[in-house]
């Protein structure tokens, strides 16, 4: 007989997950601010959004270190304790994804970005935030399924999951094309190299969410 999730711990490590998960949102909100900041001539914040960035990163990585040190010793837990460090790493790395775009981008301050390619950047970064703001989602209906441990709240986990892994296919495929246009419209190397490389590190965060779906299969399945 499976014992209740909630009944094994005093503090369920998924009420910090989700904790987690919602600092990820967050930043993956002024994540967004600062694209569209540094895109247009109008705006002079995106030091100012990087800067609250790194303030909620640093704010989850204490929310990370807190997880990993209070997980209770010695206590039967419903998944391994192991599966909940890899899926707590793999949430933490949408956010260092989110920071090194952002300080990839501060490395060319003056660089202008074609207005063609500019507005499939934030259509690129727009589709990355999908999956995110489901990690929450996915969290809660995991405690769900914990508590009961029924076959329709495992369902809607793996909804969620399923919800994931199409976001970052459609976000991959936006990636595509817009590397595709990028060697089309762009003449310079260096302005290549650059460009190309803020694509593919964008397309990472989707990937990286994507990730912490799979982390979490395998902490539901039986």
């Amino acid at each position: 007989m499976r014992i209740p999730f909630v009944n094994m711990f005093m503090t369920s490590p998924f009420v910090g997950l989700k904790e987690h998960a919602e600092k990820v949102s967050e930043c993956s909100l002024l994540f967004q601010q600062a694209i569209e900041c540094r895109i247009s001539d109008k705006c002079d914040s995106f030091g100012a959004f990087r800067k609250e960035v790194k303030r909620l990163e640093n704010d989850a990585d204490a929310i990370k270190r807190r997880i990993r040190g209070h997980l209770p010793k010695g206590t039967f837990l419903a998944v391994d304790k192991f599966q909940i460090f890899r899926y707590i790493k793999e949430q933490d790395k949408v956010l260092d994804k989110v920071e090194d775009v952002l300080d990839w981008i501060s490395f060319k301050p003056d660089f202008k970005i074609n207005d063609e390619i500019a507005q499939d950047i934030k259509d690129l970064v727009d589709m990355t935030l999908n999956p995110i703001e489901k990690l929450s989602v996915m969290i809660e209906n995991a405690v769900q399924y914990f508590q009961t441990f029924s076959e329709d709240d495992r369902n809607a986990v793996k909804d969620v999951i399923h919800q994931l892994r199409k976001f970052e296919h459609e976000a991959d495929i936006i990636e595509k094309k817009l590397k595709r246009k990028i060697f089309e419209i762009e003449k310079d190397p260096v302005n290549v190299f650059f460009l190309v490389r803020l694509v593919e590190d964008i397309g990472a965060i989707a990937d990286h969410a994507e990730n912490t779906g799979d982390m979490m299969r395998a902490m539901i399945s039986r």
